[in-house]
């Protein structure tokens, strides 16, 4: 099948466009992440009960904020790997709520599974926005690949990281996954989509 050059450029304007209409969402999500993130950290883990508790209301709501933006810019770049994250934070959230984990140590490979999978989906996610030309992408692939060295970081270092890791880690990446959504939305409200109209 031949993609014939005005199809192209139809496509890439109205990629611009909805990226340009929609930075919006994607601040808002970036800061949610970002101060539920600082939150992470602040917050000492008192008890593994309060803390797999507080973990989880992070994930789901960080999810559902995730799922609603996700669904109302379901036209840019990377739709079907960023509604796979913020499902997954969803369930995982909703599995720390209603069953907390006893012990540190089955939180702990929980956190390392959840923390491999977003990397992943992150980093598809960055290549998506990469090949429609959507600037700052290579903030959502450092997420991405934070979230992997995180992963490795938890799993080498069991039992003794189930004692420090869970809070910080995972304030280390919604830091990152905020400052990388912020960054893509200052740069999606610089985008002039008129310049990827079609001749």
């Amino acid at each position: 099948m031949t993609i014939h050059q005005p199809d192209v450029a139809r496509f890439r304007y109205a990629v611009a466009q909805s990226i340009h209409d929609h930075w919006g969402l994607l601040m808002a999500e970036g800061l949610v992440l970002l101060l539920l993130g600082i939150l992470a950290i602040v917050v000492p883990p008192i008890a593994t009960l309060a803390v797999t508790i507080f973990i989880g209301w992070l994930f789901l709501i960080s999810g559902a904020v995730g799922l609603i933006t996700t669904f109302w810019m379901r036209q840019a770049p990377g739709f079907g790997w960023s509604l796979f994250s913020a499902v997954l934070a969803m369930a995982t959230g909703a599995v720390l709520i209603a069953w907390p984990v006893s012990g540190a140590i089955s939180l702990t490979l929980l956190l390392s599974f959840f923390f491999l999978l977003e990397g992943i989906a992150s980093i598809m996610f960055a290549l998506a926005h990469k090949r429609e030309l959507t600037g700052r992408w290579g903030f959502m692939m450092a997420s991405g690949i934070v979230d992997l060295i995180l992963a490795g970081i938890i799993l080498i270092g069991l039992p003794g990281t189930a004692e420090w890791a869970l809070g910080i880690l995972v304030g280390i990446n919604m830091i990152f996954g905020g400052v990388s959504l912020i960054a893509m939305a200052l740069h999606a409200r610089s985008i002039d989509p008129r310049s990827f109209a079609p001749v």
